[in-house]
């Protein structure tokens, strides 16, 4: 009796373990992810934001450096989405010391390319959570001007 009860206690433990998975985005929701994330990164040029919000909304026209990608970076994300207070709704983005804190239609934003890159959403008492760590996205805006699909790629790990 001893064993079984030993036995289901460890299954109980390791179940309620959350792990941190890999994930992965490329072509258009990498680009979304990066495009929804650049804008509140301290480490990205704002001539790099620009050229990321340009290529979000279609604007292909405009050249751009040969062989140089963009980094957009971030160590952890987490959004919320009351279920309980339709109307709350934030993201915690987290850039080494630096963080920020969004709220309202932005953290709608960055929530839903979230869920749209694949990242699954967990619940406790009355919210949704989201969340991701070491986000790391390269943008070639040279091959995306290629209009082959490629040229940008995600990966983050999920759970904590």
């Amino acid at each position: 009796m001893k064993k079984l009860i030993i036995a289901a206690l460890a299954f109980t433990v390791v179940q309620n373990m959350a792990f941190a998975a890999p994930g992965s985005a490329t072509g258009p929701t990498a680009l979304a992810l990066a495009a929804v994330i650049a804008p509140h990164s301290p480490s990205v040029r704002a001539f790099n934001k620009r050229v990321i919000a340009r290529l979000f909304r279609g604007n292909t026209s405009f050249g751009f450096t040969p062989n140089q990608k963009i980094s957009v970076d971030a160590d952890s994300v987490v959004c919320r989405v009351s279920t309980v207070d339709i109307t709350s709704r934030s993201c915690e983005l987290s850039f080494g010391s630096r963080k920020r804190t969004l709220t309202g239609r932005e953290a709608n934003e960055v929530g839903a390319t979230m869920a749209a890159a694949g990242v699954p959403a967990e619940g406790a008492a009355g919210s949704s959570i989201e969340s991701v760590t070491k986000l790391r996205c390269t943008i070639d805006p040279n091959e995306i001007m290629q209009k082959a699909g490629g040229g940008a790629d995600c990966t983050f790990e999920t759970g904590q």
